[in-house]
């Protein structure tokens, strides 16, 4: 057997393309969405990471602005900022770029962002309706992930799925959404009891561990349907997800590719959730 490749850079192209088909109508009716991105210091990966969701917002039509703080700058800066572009009717989204320095509260600085703009997903009553099934907004990469098994058909009712990873930002909320949509969830980490156990029982596999290639093909069930959310830099350069890939693909039937997968799908769920945001405002 070898497993079917669930694209995320194809899906992301298609759902991009409907997005900006969106804003283009919003945009007819005096909206723009609006995404705003706020950066503090100078980490690579997050200046990367910045910029793709700046050239994003662009290539679907939307409005976007970003503000780079000093590594060493007062938090202070950063939660009037914040309230600047709460206040903002032209901003519909609001994005900080993690992690912050140390010297800042990430979680204050996260719920200082308004529920309505909250485009991450990421603040504590946002996470608190996720567990009730009300989200305002989906954290993006685990809608992203939610995608590939509606585009494949993949029916989650009744299956047993394996979370491996359990932060706040990926894990949970990956468990809450299966959970919603029918699976029942095992939620692991890397020292979990009898891990490999509970992989091999997993209909659905998904690895958010933050450990390059800690998913081996015999840990897989075969016929497991595997998202790999992990993204790994390894010595030569190269980039690796948390799944041994080409061990894994000859056991699944699904699994998605790093890079490729997961990682174009959470910016394309950023940009959902930014354009959501904008009806929202058009309708109120």
């Amino acid at each position: 057997m070898t497993a079917h490749l669930l694209d995320g850079n194809a899906l992301a192209q298609k759902l991009r393309a409907g997005f900006k088909q969106k804003a283009e109508i919003l945009a007819a009716q005096g909206v723009r969405p609006g995404l705003a991105v706020i950066l503090v210091g100078e980490d690579p990966a997050s200046q990367v990471y910045v910029r793709n969701k700046v050239n994003a917002c662009a290539q679907a039509g939307f409005h976007s602005e970003k503000y780079v703080f000093a590594a060493d700058a007062a938090p202070a800066e950063v939660f009037a900022k914040i309230a600047e572009l709460n206040a903002d009717p032209k901003i519909h989204g609001i994005l900080v770029q993690l992690p912050l320095p140390r010297h800042f509260d990430a979680e204050a600085v996260l719920d200082a962002i308004a529920a309505e703009k909250d485009v991450d997903g990421f603040r504590a009553e946002n996470v608190g309706a996720l567990m009730q099934g009300q989200p305002c907004f989906i954290p993006c990469t685990p809608y992203g992930a939610m995608k590939f098994f509606e585009e494949a058909g993949i029916d989650l009712k009744g299956k047993e799925a394996v979370v491996v990873g359990r932060s706040n930002i990926v894990g949970k909320p990956m468990a809450m959404l299966l959970m919603h949509a029918g699976a029942t969830v095992t939620v692991c980490h890397s020292q979990t009891r009898d891990l490999k156990a509970h992989c091999q029982r997993a209909d659905i596999l998904v690895a958010a561990i933050g450990r390059p290639k800690f998913i081996t093909g015999d840990m897989v069930k075969p016929g497991a349907v595997v998202i790999d959310v992990g993204i790994n830099r390894l010595p030569d350069g190269k980039l690796c997800g948390d799944v041994d890939f080409q061990s894994a693909k000859e056991v699944a039937s699904f699994i998605t590719p790093v890079p490729g997968g997961v990682g174009p799908m959470t910016i394309t769920m950023l940009l959902a959730n930014t354009l959501e945001s904008a009806e929202r405002a058009l309708g109120a």
